[in-house]
């Protein structure tokens, strides 16, 4: 009971409810003791009184805030029942976690919800973690039975249990999931793959649709799964349980038989399955009486597919299969068979002759169907020594048919079992240890309940036991570790119920006595069950109904059960009639016959006969429930003899909706699993504890005297006594401190207390030290108004001397400035009439000037009209005839260009709309510059007509002048006549002049319109060849980004393939050291192993027939790595087929060399598909040449299309011809893509084949012969053929480490490429190949002997690097670009390949090795160390540390991982790759794949551990991945991604830092994270832990917000929680030969022993 003292005002209680079982209350007034109610607070708000009679009636008490949502059930401060239920719902409503600890029970709530939480990411997450430090996971479970088995070398189990439709069979399955990847390799091996394949076929006859469950299990079963010494599966082994065999002949309403019969019928129209006569699961009377055919969302077709391959891999045959699908359908055939009753009471039955579904039967099963009709109808006695035939009932021959069904459906389940079994057994040696699975039925209790669930609930309370016992054993542990004087724990122990079912004279006792009865039936049993368990004895977990006779009532641990008697005496003796069992021995059919004779061994079934008292009992041994006893007892045997892991499944619903609790059924369950009982046993001893450095951290305000850490024990032991008067509520262990049941919450009442006065008190002062604050500010302001005022009065008094002096001055200047005004108005004013009078005069001889030059303009004007009109109508007559001429020359360059055009209409049909559009703005381009020059021309020539017209006035003024000045004075008597014609020829010329000035003026804004147009156009046309030039440059850089990113796809592929390779090869290897250690230990003497598996070097010829096989690397069928490569970048169903040939070919090749018998016509099918790989390896050569050759075109035409775009700026006709060249660039990429699209498809692959490949094989032979003659080379090594095993062997395979590290970087390589130049220089081709293929072959040995030194595996990187790019360089295409360098006369572009291959291998083993030492230490050192010192030291999060029983503690060898250690491995792996000189770009990839894997595992880690996601635990992850990111800074190696890989961890912690309150934090968080899912940031929020008072939890309206903001976002991010951390980047490697490398230069040490190498 707690403390009355926590039940104090606003104090949270937990009272009883009829809809929802438990309600939240919060108390309005403290508890007095005596009072007889308690003033309560509803949720919603409703007050009410709740009755107390006494402190034992108050309600249970309500965990603190901070607890809610707990992932271990038992951290919780109150252990009862509403707590526990408020926990579950919690977590699995507003947190959508299933899955919650209770001690060492896993609760796994059933979400009826597909969850991505069961990837290979996750368990690669939990796979080497603690149990205590990651969230609850049914692979946590499973890591912790996997961990304990290898540490301890002890089995183990894992019980898993809960009633139908709760997930035990999908959580048996994860589990062996885990398992299987675990214990296995990265592929799956054939072990695990057959482990795997059980379950489909467990499924497929065991499983059924229920009510409650569409996939319900309905037989138990544990699987053994069995380890090596090196934790590897090599087996398994399954045993069942109690088969509902009655499901055969009989389903409830809404329910199936097994998925087996419904699968069959779907596949019926399959051609195999038409011989089983099969129809409609509607027309077969064991499948249709539940009304059910169907499951929404199964597709049975589809599963039966899946059982058949999972038979396959089991290594059932397709007829042995076929043969069980003949059992199984003649069962459904067998129910269909129609028995009429006859004679006078119906006492007689009879079988047509002629009934169809019994002679379908007779025929599946190979029996003789009258034998079969006879004895289903007639049965057999023995009476007097004699055989009598009695026939039966047509109920009794019913009953018969339908045992038969079920017996022979009961032995083919088994048969399949030991099947299974067979094929599971180990057979790679002894097994060293196993984890058992047990997915058993849970508690069960139905309307109306039967033998099934008597048995099931039988065992469910033997399960029951052994939970408590080993609970409580392991708390005992706990206590007997802690050195605690502890009194025993009680608990409640259900061995008088097990004794009622199992003792003597108990129920299964009395069944099989009754079952032993002549006459015996389920009334009489019953009766007898009153007389011995009520009357004589009274029991008191056994009770009769009230109304009925036929029943009783057994009071189990979770529930009372009543059973009804009715068909427990023929479910226990499970009764088949001898007749029929002989007939079905008689069976053509050998599997029919096989699984009857198993009876032999058998009693003989019951035929209805009197038996004797020996018959009898060997009978009483057979019964069912005599059967089960045994196999539970052994089950139970097994079981203590392991260490036990539970897993208990709940079922949230009954209407299978996901994420629906109903909180009745799901108490319900609780009770019945055990959980609750976990909780009391916890509670009744000492459930919260602290390690003394924990409880000091949190409590030391409640601690008196001298605190320190390292006196934490002491500072305890002294003042505990002070603050809990009550000894037995707490005691001292040796590294821990243990409260009893609500004593850890009144330490938080206490601590909040005293935290309340510190707080009081710290207020007072800071509120003193505010008001003395503002005292001082008020005075400091008081004095400074007054100096304020006193200042403003004298500046005042100032500023009016200032005023006074300023006003004389004014007045004097006014007086001055008014006079001054007058003088410069009258001087003004003369000034302006003197202007007037000169101006009028001016104007008057300007007039007079203007009069006479109008007579000389319009005479200029008239006769350059009249010119001009002349010179139009010449003008006019010419341009018409130059439009004819150029008319008839354009129609001529019209047909011209429709000729070209035909040719390439096809090119312009992609881009008609945008050549027609250009077409038309060239054509208006054209015509408005044609407007404008025939505009300008008119102009020029207008300008000239006036120039020649003013030149002719001009001439006839001055000739006019000339006469008036040579004519004699004119007389005065002119006539009238003349003075009249001049005023009229003025008059006239005035007008034409006015109306040639109004033309000009027209013409000339018609010119200013013509140049704005011409600019417009111009502009446009420029804005036009701009969006051109943008439009190749985005389809450019599209292209060139597509084929990129397919490039980066292709090299992962190749490089992965590369990988799997290497493993292969490797299990190659494991392969043939087994071989060879079994025939050393059979004694069996044969050839050297190591001479028979020998690889040879490649053929020296690309072109010979002989199968080319890998660089020593597998044997001589096998595809090269080149051919691979090749393969795989030309299709993909190749890849799948040369993948699927190669590893025939390996396997038949191994079994060639040891000696296993095959047939010849498989061993030929080797050579010829190295005959094929050599032809798809041709063909490649010369498509890849073909496809370089267009690129490199394609490049330079698309170079200089760029430097035309550049340069069309200054030109108008230039964007047509852009046009036309981007159209044509276009349709060349189309081309390119059409093309590398067909050589990814194979029958296009297969047609260039036929095509092509004589061609190339004929070009090639022909250009063999006519190479080049080799040049005189000098500076070259010579390496004798004798010499060239001792060359290898000194540079490479035995090089010592001190020696081949103190070497110049790519010393050996250089040495090798010189010998192989001097090799080559022969014009042989055997020497340099075999030289470099020996080069090859000692590197992998050597890297294989240096798997794990960093520094030689770079230093092999370095070299293979060097030795390829010499190669290269040296290369015949790549010697064509340098006039002074010499070629290689032979073709090693094989070798040059070899190389690629090797350096991507060596790159790949120098990360792996890496990867290898920082994946221990990623974890620790980047989330658990504590690199800022004391930032989380008083950060003890409440009933944080509390450590499931069964779960130790890791150990720790040493100091803790930190950040040096990691950066102390990347350190390594840095100065390994700089002493060796590798290309920095190099440096950059490898960093960039580590820092994802830093990256990865620790976001994945994070979101995993709740105990990590907390502010003061993100400030240190901030830290670390700084320091990260400074390290990688410090050595340039951010430029190739390497920080940002950083970037999802860092916004994780950021988010745990930020601000996470309003909507406006909400937004910004979204906008913040982007590098993380949806699903991480929210699965961050609900993890979120505070781990002071200060802080508070992430509220559920919070994570809703942030939600609905998610959903608006267009994520680019996967929609998955965890990332990959087996994700592998692809790497090039930079093309940098060294220059000018000669033998004189190298300086060769003495210590490489090489001096036989001869300079030339």
């Amino acid at each position: 009971m707690a403390t009355l003292e926590l039940y104090s005002k606003r104090a949270s209680v937990w009272i009883p409810d009829p809809d929802a079982v438990w309600v939240s209350a919060q108390l309005l007034q403290d508890y007095v003791p005596g009072e007889k109610h308690l003033l309560l607070q509803l949720s919603n708000g409703k007050e009410m009184h709740y009755p107390v009679g006494s402190p034992a009636d108050l309600p249970p008490l309500g965990n603190p805030d901070i607890l809610e949502g707990e992932n271990d059930l038992t951290a919780l401060s109150f252990l009862h029942e509403p707590a526990v239920l408020h926990n579950l719902r919690v977590r699995f409503l507003d947190y959508s976690s299933i899955y919650t600890y209770c001690g060492i029970v896993l609760v796994a709530i059933n979400p009826y919800d597909q969850l991505h939480i069961y990837g290979e990411e996750v368990i690669d997450a939990y796979s080497g973690q603690d149990m205590a430090d990651m969230e609850p996971h049914i692979f946590s479970v499973a890591e912790e039975a996997y961990r304990t088995m290898t540490r301890e070398e002890k089995n183990q189990s894992i019980i898993i249990s809960g009633e139908s439709g709760s997930g035990k069979t999908v959580s048996a399955k994860f589990t062996m999931r885990y398992f299987a990847v675990v214990g296995g390799a990265a592929q799956q091996t054939s072990v695990e793959e057959r482990v795997l394949a059980s379950n489909p076929i467990m499924e497929s006859i065991g499983n059924a649709k229920t009510t409650r469950n569409d996939n319900s299990s309905r037989f138990g079963k544990y699987i053994e799964i069995g380890f090596g010494r090196k934790g590897e599966i090599i087996g398994a082994k399954m045993r069942t349980y109690l088969l509902e065999k009655s499901r055969v002949v009989f389903q409830a309403s809404s329910e199936r038989n097994y998925h087996i019969f419904y699968q069959l019928c779907a596949s019926r129209q399959l051609p195999e399955m038409r011989s089983l006569k099969l129809d409609a699961p509607e027309n077969f009377c064991y499948t249709n009486q539940g009304g059910e055919m169907q499951i929404p969302g199964a597709d049975d077709a589809s599963d039966l597919e899946r059982t058949r391959n999972a038979f396959t891999i089991l290594g059932v045959q397709p007829d042995q299969q076929m043969e069980l699908f003949r059992i199984l359908s003649a069962i459904l055939h067998l129910g269909n068979v129609n028995i009429q009753s006859s004679g006078r009471n119906s006492d007689k039955s009879y079988i047509d002759g002629d009934e169809r579904s019994l002679a379908v039967f007779s025929k599946l099963l190979g029996v003789e169907g009258p034998q079969m009709a006879h004895w289903l109808c007639h049965r057999r006695l023995a009476v007097g020594g004699e055989m009598l035939v009695k026939p039966r009932s047509g109920q009794q021959a019913v009953e018969a048919r339908d045992a038969l069904a079920k017996h022979i459906y009961g032995q083919l389940f088994t048969w399949t079992v030991q099947r299974l079994n067979s094929a599971l057994r180990t057979q790679r040696g002894q097994t060293r240890s196993f984890i058992g699975v047990l997915d058993i039925y849970g508690f069960e209790t139905f309307d109306r309940n039967s033998f099934e669930q008597f048995c099931i609930n039988y065992a469910n309370e033997k399960l029951q036991q052994q939970f408590n016992r080993h609970v409580f054993h392991l708390e005992q542990e706990e206590y007997v570790r802690e050195e605690l004087a502890w009194s025993k724990i009680e608990f409640s122990d259900n061995q008088q119920c097990i004794n009622l079912v199992e003792g003597q004279l108990g129920l299964f006792d009395l069944l099989d006595e009754e079952c032993r009865m002549p006459k015996g039936s389920d009334e009489s049993w019953v009766q007898k069950l009153y007389d011995q368990h009520m009357t004589s004895k009274p029991h008191p977990h056994f009770q009769k109904p009230r109304m009925s006779n036929n029943a009783f009532i057994v009071l189990h641990f979770a529930d009372m059960v009543q059973y009804e008697c009715e068909g427990f005496l023929n479910k226990n003796r499970d009764t088949v009639y001898e007749e029929l069992v002989n007939i079905m021995k008689a069976s053509q059919s050998e599997l029919v016959a096989e699984l009857f004779q198993q009876q032999e061994n058998l009693s003989p079934v019951a035929n209805g006969s009197v038996r004797s008292g020996k018959r009898a009992t060997r009978e009483h041994r057979l019964t069912v429930g005599f059967q089960f006893r045994q196999s539970l007892q052994m089950l139970m045997d097994t079981l203590n003899s392991t260490t036990p892991h539970y897993v208990r499944c709940i079922k949230p619903n009954d209407l299978k909706e996901p994420f629906m609790f109903d909180p009745k059924r799901t108490v319900q369950q609780l009770r019945a699993c055990g959980v609750l009982e976990t909780i009391r046993i916890s509670a009744a001893g000492f459930p919260s504890r602290w390690t003394y450095e924990e409880f000091f951290s949190r409590y030391r305000v409640l601690l008196r005297g001298p605190q320190s850490l390292e006196q934490a024990q002491a500072s305890c032991r002294r003042t505990l006594p002070q603050i809990i008067s009550d000894p037995d509520q707490y005691c001292f262990g040796k590294t821990k401190v243990f409260f009893r049941a609500g004593q850890v919450a009144l330490l938080e009442k206490l601590r909040a207390e005293r935290l309340r006065e510190a707080a009081v008190v710290i207020q007072s002062r800071v509120r003193g030290w505010l008001s003395r604050i503002r005292f001082t500010r008020v005075l400091w302001a008081t004095v400074t108004i007054q100096r304020y005022s006193r200042g403003a009065l004298a500046r005042r008094l100032a500023q009016t001397l200032r005023y006074t002096k300023a006003a004389v001055v004014i007045q004097k200047t006014y007086r001055m400035v008014v006079v001054r005004q007058l003088f410069l108005m009258i001087r003004q004013a003369t000034v302006t009439i003197q202007a007037f009078t000169r101006g009028t005069l001016a104007r008057r001889t300007y007039r007079q000037l203007v009069a006479e030059r109008a007579a000389v303009l319009l005479q200029a004007r008239v006769r350059g009209w009249l010119a001009r009109r002349a010179y139009r109508r010449v003008r006019e007559a010419v341009v018409f005839m130059q439009c004819c001429a150029r008319r008839r020359a354009a129609r001529r360059e019209l047909l011209k260009l429709k000729t070209e055009a035909r040719s390439v209409e096809k090119y312009r049909e992609l881009n008609k709309g945008m050549e027609v559009k250009l077409m038309q703005l060239q054509l208006r381009a054209d015509q408005e510059a044609r407007k404008s020059a025939a505009l300008r021309e008119t102009l020029h020539a207008e300008r000239e007509a006036a120039t020649a017209e003013l030149e002719a006035l001009r001439v006839v003024i001055q000739r006019l002048e000339t006469q008036k000045h040579e004519r004699p004075p004119p007389c005065s008597d002119i006539s009238e006549k003349k003075v009249e014609q001049r005023r009229r020829a003025e008059d006239k010329a005035a007008q034409e002049i006015l109306q040639l000035t109004q033309e000009l003026q027209t013409l000339q804004r018609e010119k200013e319109d013509f140049i704005k147009e011409r600019e417009e156009l111009s502009a446009r046309l420029l804005e036009q060849e701009k969006a051109q030039e943008e439009c190749v440059h985005q389809a450019v850089s599209q292209a060139s980004e597509a084929l990129r990113v397919e490039l980066d796809e292709e090299r992962r592929k190749y490089q992965g393939l590369l990988r799997e390779f290497t493993r292969l090869e490797q299990r190659y290897d494991n392969l043939r050291e087994m071989s060879l250690l079994t025939e050393r230990t059979s004694g069996h003497r044969r050839t050297d192993s190591t001479q028979s598996l020998s690889f040879e070097p490649p053929s020296p010829t690309r072109l010979s027939p002989q199968p080319l096989t890998p660089l020593s690397l597998s044997p001589p069928a096998f595809p090269s790595t080149e051919d691979v490569r090749w393969v795989v970048g030309t299709s993909p169903r190749l890849e799948r087929t040369l993948s699927a040939c190669s590893s025939e070919t390996q396997m038949d090749w191994l079994m060639e060399k040891m000696d296993v018998a095959k047939d010849p016509v498989v061993k030929m099918r080797g050579e010829d598909l190295a005959h094929a790989y050599d032809a798809v390896r041709v063909a490649n050569k010369f498509l890849e040449s073909q496809l370089r050759n267009q690129r490199s075109q394609w490049e330079e035409e698309l170079e200089a299309l760029r430097r035309q775009a550049s340069s069309a700026s200054s030109s108008a006709a230039q964007p047509q011809e852009l046009q036309e060249l981007l159209e044509a660039r276009e349709q060349e990429c189309v081309r390119l893509r059409r093309e590398l699209k067909e050589l990814r498809n194979t029958a296009s692959l297969r047609r260039l084949l036929t095509q092509v490949l004589p061609s190339v094989l004929t070009a090639e032979i022909s250009s063999c012969p006519s190479q080049p003659k080799a040049a005189a080379v000098t500076g070259l090594l010579e390496c004798r053929k004798r010499d060239e095993t001792k060359l290898m062997k000194n540079l490479i395979t035995d090089i010592r480490v001190d020696t081949a590290l103190s070497l110049p970087p790519g010393l050996p390589a250089s040495v090798l490429f010189l010998c192989v130049r001097q090799a080559d220089c022969s014009r042989d081709q055997t020497p340099a190949r075999s030289l470099c293929s020996a080069a090859v072959t000692a590197v992998k040995a050597a890297l294989k002997k240096h798997n794990n030194n960093i520094d030689m595996t770079a230093l092999w990187l370095k070299n293979v690097c060097v030795l390829h790019d010499l190669l290269t360089q040296h290369s015949t295409k790549q010697s064509l670009d340098s006039a002074d360098r010499v070629p290689l006369t032979n073709n090693l572009s094989n070798m040059t390949h070899a190389l690629s291959d090797l350096c991507i291998q060596a790159y790949q083993q120098l990360l792996s090795i890496t990867e290898t030492r920082l994946q221990n230490i990623i974890v620790p050192a980047m989330l658990e160390s504590e690199t800022i010192p004391g930032l989380s030291g008083s950060a003890v999060k409440l009933g944080a540390s509390r450590k499931r029983a069964g779960s130790d503690p890791r150990t720790v060898a040493g100091v803790a991982p930190t950040m040096a250690s990691v950066l102390r491995e990347l350190g390594a792996l840095h100065t390994a790759m700089t002493h060796q000189a590798l290309p920095a770009p190099l440096m950059e990839q490898a960093f960039h794949q580590l820092t994802y894997l830093i990256s990865a595992s620790a976001l994945n880690c994070l979101l995993l551990r709740k105990d990590i996601c907390s502010w003061n635990r993100g400030m240190q992850i901030r830290y670390n991945v700084s320091l990260l990111e400074e390290w990688l800074r410090s050595r340039n190696l951010q430029a190739g991604g390497a920080v940002a890989t950083l970037e999802p961890l860092i916004q994780a912690v950021q988010l745990l830092q930020t601000g996470k309150k309003s909507e406006a934090e909400a937004r910004a968080l979204v906008q913040t994270c982007s590098a993380l899912s949806s699903q991480q940031i929210v699965k961050i929020l609900t993890l979120y832990t505070p781990h002071s008072d200060l802080e508070e939890r992430v509220t559920l309206n919070f994570i809703r917000t942030v939600q609905g903001l998610l959903k608006g976002r267009s994520d680019s991010q996967p929609p998955l929680l965890l990332l990959d951390v087996r994700r592998v980047f692809p790497v090039t490697f930079p093309y940098s030969p060294p220059t000018g490398l000669h033998a004189e230069q190298l300086v060769i040490p003495d210590t490489l022993k090489i001096s036989f190498l001869r300079r030339v």
